[in-house]
Parts: C-alpha cells; sequence; structure tokens
C-alpha cells in the first residue's frame, strides 16, 4: 500500500527537478556562457576560472546532479512505498523466468 498519494509523489518528484534544472541552467549557461568574463577574472590552478567551468566544471556539475538525482529519487521511491527490492531468490539464471 502507498505511504503517499500519486500527487503527493508528483509534485515532489516536479519540485526536485525543476530545482535541478535550475542548478543545471545556472552553471551551463550563466557561468559558462554569460558571465565567462567577469568568472575569468578568478584564476583557478592557473587557468580562468570561467574558461575552467566552461570546459570542466559544468561537466562536474552535471553528472553531480545526475547523482543526486538518482540518489533522491530513490529515497523518495522508499518513502512512497515505491522502492524496488532485489529478491536474489526470484533473479539470476535458472530461477525459473
Amino acid at each position: 500500500m502507498p505511504k503517499m498519494s500519486r500527487e503527493e509523489y508528483w509534485q515532489k518528484q516536479l519540485r526536485r527537478t525543476l530545482i535541478l534544472l535550475s542548478v543545471w541552467f545556472v552553471v551551463g549557461l550563466l557561468s559558462g556562457v554569460l558571465l565567462i568574463e567577469p568568472l575569468n577574472t578568478f584564476v583557478f590552478g592557473g587557468i580562468p576560472f570561467g574558461f575552467w567551468m566552461a570546459q570542466q566544471g559544468s561537466i562536474f556539475v552535471f553528472v553531480s546532479l545526475i547523482l543526486i538525482y538518482a540518489v533522491a529519487s530513490d529515497r523518495l521511491d522508499a518513502e512512497a512505498g515505491l522502492a524496488e527490492v532485489d529478491d536474489e531468490s526470484t533473479s539470476g539464471p535458472g530461477a525459473g523466468h
């Protein structure tokens, strides 16, 4: 039996998605394109920070966002009673699938 309604579940999931997309927008477009000149006044590892964010930093942030989304979604699924259960007895070769 679900521990929360569908509407509540999707409202939480949508809110998380919008927050992570906002972070993606800020990092990808603003720091990597529009604010590159002001960010270049800072030096990170001998490289202008705006250039580094456009080339490397945004990739690290994007991968982190994917990880955050996956972990947070798993937790929300568990909270809603929708978590996937790994049952060793019914998976694998010869289990009678």
